[in-house]
């Protein structure tokens, strides 16, 4: 599985991305919102974690550019801002799920495999060729 996390503090963002490739994903880090917006529409991604405040772009401008380019990649949006109106605007912006800071890592990969598990049941969870099948949800091969 394909994560882009696009975070400006990179002690978090570090942090963040040893933890998920621990995990098993692959892991592309964007450090601003122009360069996650260009990653984002670059690359193949099977989910997006965004950042809002981030330099130059936010995250909300940056998830405007995902969804408006018929993306239907999952986003988990991470923001220290915690009002339910702030909540309200970014799901309403199209934001799948959404995290207050400071939190666990155990909460933000469970929300994370939530999210693909939900986009892979509209998908092949198992793909097999020959006698070779790689199951996409446990990592096994």
């Amino acid at each position: 599985m394909r994560v882009l996390l696009v975070e400006d503090e990179e002690k978090l963002a570090s942090s963040l991305a040893n933890n998920l490739r621990a995990e098993g994903f692959a892991v592309d880090v964007a450090f601003d919102g122009e360069s996650g917006k260009i990653h984002s529409l670059t690359y193949t991604y099977d989910i997006v974690i965004l950042d809002v405040m981030l330099p130059g772009m936010d995250g909300s401008q940056v998830l405007k550019v995902i969804r408006t380019q018929n993306r239907d990649m999952p986003v988990l949006m991470l923001t220290a801002k915690d009002s339910v109106q702030d909540k309200v605007k970014f799901f309403e912006a199209g934001a799948d799920d959404y995290l207050t800071k400071p939190f666990s890592f155990a909460e933000l990969l469970v929300r994370v495999k939530a999210l693909l598990r939900r986009r892979l049941n509209s998908q092949v969870d198992m793909i097999q060729i020959h006698d070779f099948e790689l199951d996409r949800m446990a990592h096994t091969c």
